[in-house]
């Protein structure tokens, strides 16, 4: 018995009873400890930990999804974010990226670049068809000018407030805080809020704008590291333009734009042939992406760029789009790669370094920058410009236009990559090189965090007022029986369903679908015998410049017997005529009595 009790490690508040009178439980428990600890299987490791994190958040966070999501318009950005400054170094100090030695920077470059590179081509997927080209206007008023002027003005207070910086450096730190993040600008453009009061025009320039301004950071950050680097300004021009523009935006959008038309046609022709199946068309929104910057980035181009117009290209046709139409697979994917990123960077941030009075950084100075920010970054040229831009209607949707120009993802992506530019800081810093690479990621973190935080809970503070834009639904009924029948909220967003006639505008409309739903008489509906008395819906949305989202009719169950008249008609508002071909003015379904 004694040679037992030693081999189970029994402890010694348990030896002093016999080990007979041991419950059978208390035995197994003990035999499986000791073989635990003899086998040393315990093995806590930082990739362990940041499996458990990951996974557990992203379990966690689904469970209550809906009411975080739909209810409190509260996305997995802000949590995420939350989320890894909790595990982080500073408090559970569980996950702690800047830990992982040189390679760092390295890591946190590639993770940046994967999620966006990801975002991005869906973005260029999700667009309708040609929509880059019969926007290309718009978008170049959006993009070009508000990039230029927010990067001059912005490198203007940060010289102001950090004087040991120059304007040069300034301009770089600049050029990491001009681009849209796209991951985070989805919260506007997507889910219940955006759908019910952000108008469809809007939310897709948006999200074109944020694609499109991401790729083009690499000019505005080339020229500021060549004449932070360069001796001769003239070289510093030089290179800017051949290596800067011709190089990586222009080859970058090229490669990207040839291989999404390629791969369309392969596909269609493996199509026809019934070589490929569904699944494998979704897959190409995590596969051609990865591939697309893989060769973008090996050959020194625009990998962003060449990503996007990988994904527009890809969708220019609209057969990618009907191909994967209705599935969420992508959504899935987009999901966990964005809850992953944000709990890195929530570990990511260095706290510590917001308070550096060596450097001339203290917390009110990043706080007066992050205002100034927010105010002068996007809003005044969109305000002075919007009228050339078709799809802003008015100053208000200007100004909610400048408002949402978050960054995240992006910003961080371009502080790591201007890293990569500049040579390893010393202490004190010897030249204005070192100073800037200092200073540049304090500074640029500190301003994700605060974008991340406000513009994050700006939908939520939105919704507690008058929102953003008002908009009136009105239900006309005309009735046959003294039942009530309800039309319940999710009719707003109900997708095809069997034994049903509706038509979805915003399901036609974010594809890019030009198809209007055809007459459909009784033949073609399946309707019970007991179905309850037809009734009539009118539904009608009023009051919403240039969206017809979430437009839906439905056909009630009506009896064979019941020859009562039945219509569905369909209205939908826009105030912008003649600037979306796929916009849907009025439907109507005669139904056979």
């Amino acid at each position: 018995m004694t040679g037992l009790s030693t081999a189970l490690h029994v402890p010694a508040s348990l030896s002093v009873s016999p080990i007979n009178s041991w419950f059978p439980g208390q035995r197994l428990f003990y035999a499986l400890l000791s073989a635990f600890m003899d086998l040393d299987l315990l093995q806590v490791s930082a990739p362990g930990l940041a499996y458990i994190c990951l996974g557990g958040f992203v379990v966690l966070f689904s469970m209550v999804s809906l009411l975080v999501k739909e209810k409190l318009y509260i996305n997995e950005v802000v949590l995420g974010t939350g989320f890894g400054i909790f595990i982080g170094p500073y408090f559970a100090n569980a996950f702690t990226p800047r830990e992982w030695g040189p390679l760092e920077n390295t890591i946190t470059l590639e993770v940046m670049r994967v999620v966006l590179a990801t975002g991005l081509f869906a973005v260029g997927v999700e667009l309708p068809c040609a929509y880059m080209k019969e926007h290309a206007k718009s978008l170049l008023i959006m993009v070009v000018p508000t990039m230029a002027f927010g990067w001059v003005v912005v490198a203007g207070v940060i010289q102001a407030l950090f004087p040991g910086l120059n304007y040069i450096s300034s301009l770089c730190i600049a050029a990491c805080l001009t681009p849209t993040d796209p991951v985070t600008c989805a919260a506007i453009t997507r889910g219940k809020f955006a759908t019910k009061h952000v108008p469809v025009n809007i939310r897709r320039i948006l999200s074109a704008e944020s694609a499109a301004n991401d790729g083009l950071a690499y000019p505005f950050l080339a020229i500021s590291i060549y004449l932070t680097v360069e001796t001769s300004v003239r070289t510093a021009l030089g290179k800017w333009f051949l290596v800067g523009w011709l190089y990586q935006v222009i080859l970058g959008t090229a490669l990207g734009a040839v291989l999404g038309l390629l791969f369309s046609k392969l596909m269609k022709i493996s199509h026809k042939k019934g070589f490929i199946d569904r699944e494998s068309y979704v897959a190409q929104y995590l596969a051609l992406s990865i591939f697309t910057i893989g060769i973008a980035s090996t050959i020194g181009a625009d990998d962003l760029l060449a990503a996007f117009a990988a994904g527009s290209a890809i969708s220019w046709d609209g057969h990618f789009n009907v191909q994967t139409e209705d599935d969420v697979f992508s959504s899935v994917i987009d999901y966990v790669l964005n809850c992953g990123c944000f709990i890195y960077i929530g570990a990511w941030l260095p706290f510590d370094a917001y308070n550096s009075p060596e450097y001339g950084i203290t917390p009110w100075k990043l706080v007066l920058l992050m205002i100034a920010i927010l105010v002068l970054r996007r809003i005044p040229p969109l305000l002075a410009l919007y009228r050339f831009v078709p799809e802003i209607a008015s100053w208000q949707e200007a100004l909610f236009s400048g408002h949402f120009g978050p960054m995240g993802v992006s910003a961080v992506f371009v502080s790591n990559l201007a890293l990569t530019r500049l040579p390893t800081p010393e202490h004190p810093p010897a030249n204005q090189a070192q100073y800037l690479a200092a200073t540049i990621q304090p500074i640029v973190s500190f301003i994700v965090l605060g974008s991340i935080i406000v513009h994050g809970l700006s939908i939520p503070f939105f919704s507690m007022g008058r929102g953003v834009h008002s908009r009136t639904v009105s239900l006309t009924m005309t009735w046959t029986s003294r039942n009530r029948v309800i039309v319940p909220d999710w009719v707003l967003g109900a997708r095809n369903a069997p034994n049903t006639v509706e038509s979805t505008a915003e399901e036609d409309l974010e594809r890019g679908s030009t198809k209007i739903p055809q007459d459909t008489d009784e033949s073609t509906v399946n309707t019970p015998d007991t179905a309850s008395p037809g009734v009539a819906v009118t539904v009608a949305a009023e009051g919403v410049p240039g969206d017809t989202d979430s437009v839906v009719t439905r056909r009630h169950g009506r009896g064979k017997n019941d020859s009562s008249p039945e219509r569905v008609k369909v209205e939908a508002v826009n105030d912008h005529a003649g600037q979306d071909d796929n916009q849907i003015q009025s439907v109507r379904f005669p139904f056979a009595q």
